[in-house]
């Protein structure tokens, strides 16, 4: 009967008091010593109705407060097995809970990290059977043209010297692209694997690049290019070690003249954003296609089929490139439309306030 007296007190305006006996007996009121007097009543039938409604309500209530977690664990536990089923699930339950759910989640979570490591074993092991097929290929050509050059020099068959030279040039030509293919894939291999150990000092990239640039003066009359700085900063000095950010920065500008050979210029531009130097190395040549743009840093990757044997690159230099500037702590970013193609470098600029 409490319950009952609890919704008397919560509706109070409108119950009043109840016919026991054949007698109106206000006892409600009279049990909380409230002055209240009124002509009409309430069946008791009706009362128990009410406190039978919000028992269910209750009961429902509580119901929901104890398995409102574990439907959410559950459902959090489904679509779990549904990522791990389409090998798409890197992230692991947060499930705490000390039953049968919790449990089922710790297994998860070892089926996860499992599974996980058996996909990076996988793409490993693709990753180094790209890399040897890859490597074959690019060994074989020139080393295939060495052999057959002086072979044919060997058993005499060229009509006179001029011809004798001009073999003796393409097999020396081809012996200079394979030794630059041997020290590329040496390099990266080594950066890759965290056996180049840098020497960090304080570096003005404003001078580096200014620097750097006349090396390229006579490469860049043949390709009959101009260079254009536009260096908004005089010092943007940045921890880094000298001779592998100028082998980075090599790369970007060797990559610049050979693609955009085409264009009359090739813009070196600096700034600075919050802590951070902005280095942009842009040529005006052919765009790089969309589908080709996000695998340009891959080793040995090729916009088209014979695009470094005939620029004389060892498909490794924008791989190198990558690697180095992450060495830094930096990152590097590739852009091309119609009109131009940026490679853009961004690296941590030295606190020099301490």
């Amino acid at each position: 009967m409490f319950l009952s007296y609890l919704i008397l007190i919560i509706l109070k305006d409108m119950f009043y008091p109840i016919l026991i006996d054949s007698g109106y007996e206000p006892i409600i009121w009279r049990f909380l010593k409230l002055p209240v007097r009124v002509s009409t009543y309430i069946p008791l039938s009706k009362l128990r109705f009410v406190s039978y409604i919000l028992w269910f309500f209750i009961f429902i209530l509580i119901l929901f407060l104890f398995t409102h977690k574990k439907v959410k664990h559950f459902i959090q536990i489904t679509n779990a097995i549904d990522l791990v089923a389409k090998e798409k699930s890197n992230e692991k339950l947060t499930i705490e809970a000390k039953n049968t759910l919790g449990e089922t989640a710790k297994n998860m979570n070892i089926i996860i990290e499992r599974l996980n490591n058996s996909v990076d074993e996988r793409i490993a092991e693709q990753s180094k059977n790209e890399l040897i097929t890859n490597v074959s290929h690019d060994l074989r050509t020139p080393l295939t043209s060495i052999i057959g050059y002086l072979g044919v020099i060997e058993e005499d068959r060229y009509r006179d010297e001029v011809q004798l030279r001009y073999y003796v040039n393409i097999a020396y030509e081809k012996s200079k692209r394979l030794n630059l293919l041997i020290n590329d894939l040496f390099e990266l291999t080594r950066i890759g694997n965290g056996g180049v150990k840098i020497s960090k000092n304080p570096i003005n990239i404003v001078e580096l690049l200014n620097q750097l640039i006349v090396q390229f003066r006579f490469q860049l009359e043949n390709a009959n290019m101009e260079e254009r700085l536009f260096f908004s900063e005089d010092r943007l000095i940045v921890l880094g070690d000298g001779d592998k950010l100028v082998r980075a920065f090599e790369n970007l500008i060797s990559n610049g003249i050979t693609y955009g050979k085409h264009s009359k210029y090739i813009d070196i531009v600096t700034s600075k954003e919050d802590n951070t130097a902005v280095i942009k190395v842009i040529n005006y040549g052919d765009p790089i296609p969309v589908l080709d743009l996000p695998h340009i840093f891959e080793r040995f990757y090729r916009v088209e089929k014979s695009r470094s044997e005939e620029t004389g690159g060892s498909g490794l230099g924008l791989a190198i490139t990558k690697n180095i500037i992450q060495l830094h702590n930096g990152k590097i970013t590739a852009y091309s439309d119609e009109e131009k193609t940026t490679f853009e470098v961004k690296l941590p600029l030295l606190d020099l306030t301490d």
